[in-house]
């Protein structure tokens, strides 16, 4: 191939490329002045001060690029949750836009599990959750309960707002945490703008404010973009809750109602095991679709007799029932070793070892050892 050639080739190359970025360009609306516009038009209507400059451009940018397809796959969970979510911080005087904030933190699976233990939609620690009124223990994560983490989230986010007095310190914290915010705030200075300390923040919150702007853009702006969000939905609505007052099994109640048992699982992401526990001063529920709520009502004693006898003539145990840091006796089963026993209850090899005067890490099948759990183990 000669000289002439090649080069007729790569202008051929170059100027495809061009269109291509242009076509990619139009089909997003990358306008850069209309997103700016827009943007201001965002600020002008919400308590948080959304500050537009070329990270959260870029950020925006990157979102249309990448995750349009994320948006338009989990649509219906969109339109699920966020309802919800609005209802929620309404109900509290808190700025709407919030309801965005799970997007950034768990892209709305209610199971998401960090590895640091943040769990759920919100994505709460442990104690977080238990100083905003969550329960968890062997058979139920609240973190999981899309109503009851989402509760418990807007009164934490209530609280953080009350320590900064600003919305994007506020959620700064939300994702670091308030000491990492004062530490940050003393090394800037003592500036009190989230803008100003972000140098001084871990790379995740100093990326977290920023994406979380870029969310509450697309989103608002989603129909402009090619994404088509019905932001009046009411499907999370048309459920209902119902107080289950006996032991039962998610899949005893989805053959009663004759409703697919997934659904009715992701309907109920808090049952650890799939079971409702029934717990002195403790109240759980479940949601149902409320077209199914006259029909469990009316079949309810049958429901829970059948799964007494389902429990009962079960060959393997059920679980057994513990609170986090309650003494658990464990036994050890084949393929057991310590450090994932450590692992999976959230603890150490060595206190292990210490609660059980252990010498070496040697354990054998049906072997009885204590443990203090500090998180739930999964199934």
């Amino acid at each position: 191939m000669n000289q002439n050639l090649l080069n007729f080739c790569f202008l051929i190359v170059f100027f495809q490329n061009i269109l291509f970025a242009q076509n990619h360009s139009e089909e997003h609306n990358f306008n850069k002045d209309t997103i700016k516009e827009r943007f201001k038009r965002l600020n002008q209507k919400t308590m948080i001060d959304l500050y537009y400059n070329e990270e959260v451009e870029k950020k925006i940018i990157q979102q249309l690029t990448y995750k349009s397809k994320f948006y338009i796959k989990n649509k219906r969970n969109l339109e699920f949750y966020l309802p919800l979510f609005h209802e929620q911080l309404s109900n509290e005087k808190l700025p709407v836009e919030l309801k965005y904030l799970p997007i950034v933190e768990s892209n709305l699976n209610p199971t998401a599990t960090s590895k640091v233990g943040a769990t759920g939609l919100w994505q709460l620690m442990f104690y977080t959750a238990i100083e905003n009124g969550l329960v968890m223990n062997s058979y139920v994560d609240e973190r999981m309960d899309p109503v009851k983490s989402t509760k418990a989230a807007v009164r934490y986010l209530k609280k953080l707002f009350d320590i900064h007095k600003d919305w994007d310190l506020a959620v700064a914290s939300y994702n670091a945490g308030p000491r990492t915010i004062s530490k940050a705030i003393q090394r800037s200075g003592g500036y009190q703008n989230y803008w100003n300390i972000r140098p001084f923040l871990p790379k995740e919150t100093a990326n977290y404010i920023p994406s979380f702007f870029a969310t509450i853009y697309v989103l608002e702006y989603a129909k402009e973009h090619g994404i088509y969000i019905d932001n009046n939905s009411n499907y999370f609505f048309r459920t209902d809750s119902v107080l289950i007052s006996q032991k039962v099994s998610i899949s005893q109640i989805s053959k009663a109602l004759n409703f697919p048992n997934q659904k009715l699982i992701d309907l109920n992401p808090s049952y650890v095991h799939k079971i409702v526990p029934v717990i002195e001063s403790q109240k759980n529920y479940i949601y149902i679709p409320d077209s199914l709520v006259t029909e469990f009502l009316d079949s309810e004693k049958d429901i829970y007799e059948l799964a007494k006898k389902e429990f009962e003539s079960r060959e393997k145990p059920l679980p057994s029932f513990f609170s986090i840091n309650s003494k658990v006796v464990y036994k050890i089963k084949y393929g057991d070793f310590l450090g994932k026993i450590a692992n999976s209850f959230g603890v150490t090899v060595s206190q292990i070892k210490k609660w059980n005067n252990l010498k070496t890490d040697h354990i054998k099948e049906n072997q009885k050892i204590i443990i203090f759990p500090k998180k739930i183990p999964k199934n």
